[in-house]
């Protein structure tokens, strides 16, 4: 291909190119659901207070599906960090504790370890509460949402 042939092609490659993508760099930035810009820094939630700041003074939280794991109804900002050797949920919601302490007690799910064999505490596979159970916050849905579950009364009442 000769030289005045091979600059005319690229140049015509370069005009066509710059016709179709100068609309698309000059259109409004691309907008996420939020309405906000894909680009810009999320902006920081405020800080929401929990439903119950003591255990034992929040009712439990209905659960909306059979399987759902029961959320927590106090707040845990100030509980210890769960590792393998402490875990301060279960010095009220232990097997061994749970009635003397008027709670619910794990689920029984908890005390079995991989192999099937049955724990008389919680298996260090479920001994991080938080990667399931939730500590439940009075904050508004961020989206809409109309999920009616079957609805699933908790078994046990606390004490007031």
């Amino acid at each position: 291909m000769n030289k005045p042939l091979k600059m005319t092609l690229i140049t015509v490659l370069a005009a066509t190119a710059w016709a179709l993508l100068a609309p698309a760099l000059a259109a409004d930035p691309t907008k996420s659901m939020r309405g906000a810009d894909v680009n810009a820094a999320d902006a920081v939630a405020e800080t929401k207070a929990y439903l119950g700041k003591r255990p034992g003074t929040q009712p439990l939280v209905a659960r909306t599906f059979s399987t759902q794991p029961p959320v927590i109804p106090h707040a845990v900002e100030n509980f210890d960090e769960i590792t393998l050797e402490e875990n301060q949920c279960l010095s009220c919601h232990g097997p061994d504790v749970y009635k003397k302490k008027n709670s619910p007690m794990i689920g029984k799910s908890h005390l079995i370890d991989r192999d099937g064999k049955k724990l008389k505490t919680a298996s260090a596979s479920r001994h991080d509460c938080l990667q399931c159970h939730v500590a439940q916050v009075d904050a508004p849905l961020l989206v809409e949402n109309a999920f009616k579950g079957d609805i699933v009364v908790p078994t046990k009442k606390m004490k007031k």
